[in-house]
């Protein structure tokens, strides 16, 4: 159960779960005594993001049931004694790292939500454009829609419906409208986009997508080779 609190924690930029990226070094458990050991790919990951990560693991794990205490520690991290402690007392980033920061991470939060979200909804548009849609029906459908084009197009159907429950699941995180009859193609608030903007959208979506993609190949290659770990699959064998 702790494994699985775990993958529901994801690094903020790369948009994947720690497990996966291969961030979890350690899982100890003594009855309820849970103690994680997390590492990152490289020496000065940004300390936002580190203390994200290591804030939101241990809400996770906390919430399992049967857990009494959690002790979630970064290890080889530039940060690690300043993150750990601050985690542990409750002190926020503010409290953590006073005068480096203007205010606490929601935002920051909340920006790579909107951009995971704008990457998913791009991922979709592709899959539909490939069996045959036009800008005009892809302004005009709606999830549910879409979900039952997809269901029945020959092109990877099942990644395609994994794809798309992605889309809604970052819909949901953003309070956004995540039903069967929403507009599959939104603005950040939620507006859907119109077909003379959605070329447009989709373009920036896409630059956005590709750059998560890469941002994670590089953190998986970074990690294999700073802890002697199996290169992950895909990645560039220049990488390290």
């Amino acid at each position: 159960m702790i494994t699985e609190a775990l993958a529901t924690v994801r690094d903020p930029e790369l948009d994947a779960p720690i497990t996966e990226l291969g961030f979890v070094a350690a899982i100890e458990q003594d009855g309820g005594d849970v103690t994680v050991e997390l590492r990152l790919p490289t020496y000065f990951c940004a300390p936002n993001f580190a203390y994200l990560m290591v804030a939101d693991a241990y809400d996770a794990v906390a919430a399992v049931p049967g857990v009494d205490r959690v002790v979630v520690r970064l290890v080889d991290h530039f940060a690690s004694d300043e993150i750990n402690t601050g985690v542990a007392a409750s002190r926020g980033f503010t409290g953590t790292f006073p005068g480096l920061a203007d205010g606490e991470l929601e935002e920051l939060r909340l920006t790579f939500r909107r951009k995971a979200h704008r990457a998913c909804q791009e991922q979709v548009a592709a899959r539909l454009l490939k069996a045959g849609w036009t800008m005009l029906a892809l302004a005009g459908t709606t999830l549910g829609e879409a979900r039952a084009a997809l269901a029945a197009t020959r092109l990877s159907e099942e990644q395609a419906l994994i794809e798309f429950e992605r889309l809604r699941r970052r819909r949901a995180e953003l309070g956004l409208s995540s039903g069967p009859e929403a507009a599959l193609l939104v603005q950040d608030d939620g507006t859907p986009i119109t077909a003379v903007d959605l070329p447009l959208q989709l373009r920036m979506a896409k630059t956005t997508r590709i750059s998560i993609e890469g941002n994670s190949g590089l953190c998986r290659g970074l990690l294999s080779v700073r802890y002697g770990l199996p290169r992950p699959a895909g990645v560039d064998q220049a990488v390290g």
